[in-house]
């Protein structure tokens, strides 16, 4: 059904991988979905996506002056002592993200700096990448048109790089930090679910929105909402969680020959996508070229 067009999205569609490092040592990789809207390297994804590349920088900046004042602590045995007033001056626990560093994956050849427009209500977000020489994408995202085929049960989908797979990257002891490294799987699979228009969110002026019968993933935020021919409808924002009243508690069941007791709260999660007009407003306001049909 969507082979086809799963095969032309991934074509513009692209990963952000990230590493980030809590205090207490953990190191663990993670995902977000771009798609770029034409030939100069001008894509679209989620505000919270685009927040990680300032993030980035602020929790840097923040970690090297914390190893800047504790580098300076005498080493006796009041070290550990200074060491926690230290770590209660920066709010450091174990399971603070003392570093972040993100990857761009086949975006561009290289590039100098990244302009960000976010908007100021809606999570979406334009990045504007300066300074290369070569774009690694194929082709750009095409826009639909017409909004009035947008109806309930419509049939959709999604892509994006959830269940990150890569692990080229590494803890560098000697210098306490972490890098990318040329070894070691540098690809996730994209990852592609289906689903049907539900509702709408906003109004009936004003549809800002797009509710699917399925979860949009982690790591698919950022990624677009297409049909069969690859017509751009929307983009993955977020998931929803709608209790469905089916509550199972305290139940008694026999399992493996043994009697036990369950309870179970059942959600329907249902994904939620920025409507394609609202993309090609945001992109209007900014000049940003993109293509319709």
């Amino acid at each position: 059904m969507f082979e086809s067009s799963i095969e032309e999205i991934l074509k513009f569609t692209r990963p952000l991988h990230s590493i980030s490092r809590t205090y207490g040592g953990i190191v663990s990789p993670g995902a977000a979905t771009l798609f770029f809207v034409n030939g100069k390297g001008e894509a679209i994804t989620c505000k919270h996506v685009a927040g990680l590349v300032p993030s980035a920088n602020e929790i840097e900046a923040k970690f090297q002056a914390f190893k800047s004042e504790r580098d300076k602590i005498p080493k006796s045995n009041q070290y550990k002592k200074h060491l926690a007033i230290l770590e209660k001056k920066y709010q450091y626990l174990k399971e603070t993200t003392v570093q972040l560093k993100n990857n761009f994956v086949n975006c561009v050849d290289r590039f100098e700096t990244i302009e960000c427009f976010t908007h100021p209500e809606l999570d979406l977000a334009i990045i504007k990448f300066k300074g290369f020489s070569k774009i690694l994408y194929e082709s750009n995202a095409v826009f639909l048109k017409d909004y009035t085929g947008i109806k309930q049960g419509k049939y959709l989908c999604r892509v994006g790089f959830p269940f990150p797979e890569f692990n080229n990257f590494r803890h560098n002891a000697q210098n306490d930090d972490i890098e990318w490294t040329n070894t070691g799987i540098q690809a996730s699979p994209p990852f592609p679910i289906d689903g049907i228009v539900t509702r709408f969110l906003g109004t009936i002026e004003n549809k800002i929105g797009i509710e699917l019968s399925t979860p949009g993933l982690k790591g698919q935020s950022g990624g677009p909402l297409f049909d069969t021919s690859g017509k751009i409808y929307g983009m993955q924002y977020g998931t929803n969680h709608l209790h469905l009243g089916f509550d199972i508690k305290n139940r008694e069941i026999i399992d493996e020959g043994k009697k036990t007791k369950v309870s179970n709260f059942p959600f329907l999660h249902v994904g939620h996508c920025l409507h394609v007009g609202k993309i090609k407003q945001f992109l209007v306001q900014h000049n940003i070229e993109f293509t319709e049909e």
